[in-house]
């Protein structure tokens, strides 16, 4: 693995090697492995393993972060939540196993994730590894990721200004693409004002991806989403596009896009951080 590279398919088998490794009911596992194999952008583990330079040892929290935001998603589509029926072209876990199959599932795989981040430490113990399992942990938890989704959940009772927004796109979605950057620089060694820059980066690319997700919800291409179009709207949830209105999003987003651009202008020419992000602000899924 190379700087230019973020080796999906390497990713993609130690995916697969982490859930054959399980000793588990395999039903258990195949909900879990459905969900894992459903495709996806992988794009936190690729800005994760880019941020580090390609460092081979950046692949075990590549897989967490993966795992991670896996399981969020089988647990956001289920009724309780989101209510969605279709995840990535294809059912949502719950359809095919069952509500509390796909909670399992999900369960499992967030505990997967940290198995095998302590798992690669207790071997190591090197302070960076450590650090970059505590980056990815704190912004899964209460104050990154889940806290996100509780307001948003909690916003369907309660009228939502656009800070409040502001607060849940910060938390559920930019705190574990802001830590997949952050820890794949601190396997590299970053420290200091270069892992702050890392950082203030992703919470520019999480903001930025979470308006262009709500862009798409609003008028996208529902063949390219492998989702239905629409839906926030008709569930009259407060998003960046319904608050401040599609033109202004669209407008903050290439904002934002040239922000970013400007702001990867440190990293050296051919570094594969750059193409992932260009490719998290030009998709058109």
């Amino acid at each position: 693995m190379n700087s230019r590279s973020t080796d999906i398919d390497g990713l993609n088998a130690a995916l697969d090697g982490y859930l054959a490794a399980l000793d588990c009911p395999e039903a258990l596992r195949a909900a879990m492995s459905y969900s894992v194999g459903a495709g996806g952008k992988r794009l936190r583990p690729a800005l994760l393993i880019a941020a580090s330079g390609g460092d081979p040892d950046a692949v075990p929290f590549a897989c967490a972060v993966e795992l991670i935001h896996t399981y969020s998603l089988i647990h956001d589509d289920l009724p309780a939540m989101d209510d969605d029926d279709l995840r990535r072209g294809k059912p949502a876990n719950h359809k095919i196993f069952g509500e509390w199959a796909a909670i399992l599932a999900g369960d499992g795989l967030l505990n997967l994730a940290y198995e095998v981040m302590i798992g690669f430490c207790a071997g190591r113990l090197e302070p960076r590894f450590l650090a970059a399992a505590d980056e990815i942990a704190r912004a899964a938890g209460a104050g990154g990721m889940v806290g996100g989704q509780y307001a948003d959940m909690e916003s369907e009772r309660v009228v939502a200004d656009l800070s409040r927004v502001l607060y849940i796109d910060a938390r559920k979605t930019g705190a574990l693409i802001t830590a997949a950057i952050a820890a794949g620089a601190i396997v590299s060694g970053a420290v200091g004002e270069a892992l702050d820059r890392f950082r203030k980066l992703g919470r520019k690319l999480g903001l930025a991806f979470q308006i262009k997700d709500d862009l798409l919800n609003a008028a996208g291409d529902p063949a390219k989403l492998g989702k239905p179009v629409g839906t926030d709207g008709a569930a009259g949830k407060a998003t960046y596009v319904s608050l401040a209105g599609e033109k202004q999003a669209a407008a903050d987003y290439e904002r934002l896009s040239r922000d970013i651009i400007e702001m990867i202008d440190f990293l050296p020419e051919g570094h594969a951080l750059r193409d992932v992000v260009g490719r998290a602000l030009f998709r058109e899924h």
